[in-house]
């Protein structure tokens, strides 16, 4: 279980709710860690990624479940935030462009990309939820 209360649960949950780029890390088909960015929302319970149909990453997470979730760090290395988890498409989950908390995140994002909530959530339309089981958080000084 996560102590999202303890001091590095809290910075941890601070990134995950301001940060809009983050590592998704599947295992391929032979073994390999394979880093892709993501943007992403964090509920406070689970992580959730939208992606396009079709990827190598949701074939991954078919065939392998455990994904970690690794935001970037300062140019020292010195703020670190790893979630590993267990991720799933949720189905039955709101599209990206229903989750108002997610467009507001990232709707200077979507407006750069030539699209608007809707355009981005008929593309961006296979929801992930990872749910996070273990936290790697440090700061240097704390």
């Amino acid at each position: 279980m996560i102590d999202w209360t303890s001091e590095a649960g809290r910075r941890a949950d601070e990134r995950l709710r301001t940060e809009h780029v983050a590592w998704l890390v599947t295992v391929g088909a032979s073994g390999t860690p394979l880093p892709t960015p993501v943007w992403f929302w964090w509920d406070g319970i689970n992580i959730w990624v939208y992606s396009q149909p079709d990827t190598a990453k949701l074939r991954h997470i078919a065939a392998n479940p455990r994904v970690a979730l690794a935001m970037r760090t300062d140019e020292f290395g010195d703020d670190i935030v790893v979630v590993t988890g267990d991720a799933a498409v949720d189905d039955p989950a709101p599209a990206a462009d229903d989750v108002p908390d997610y467009v507001t995140k990232y709707a200077g994002l979507i407006t750069r990309l030539g699209t608007d909530p809707a355009g981005f959530g008929a593309s961006y339309s296979v929801p992930i939820r990872i749910t996070p089981t273990r936290l790697r958080a440090w700061q240097a000084g704390r």
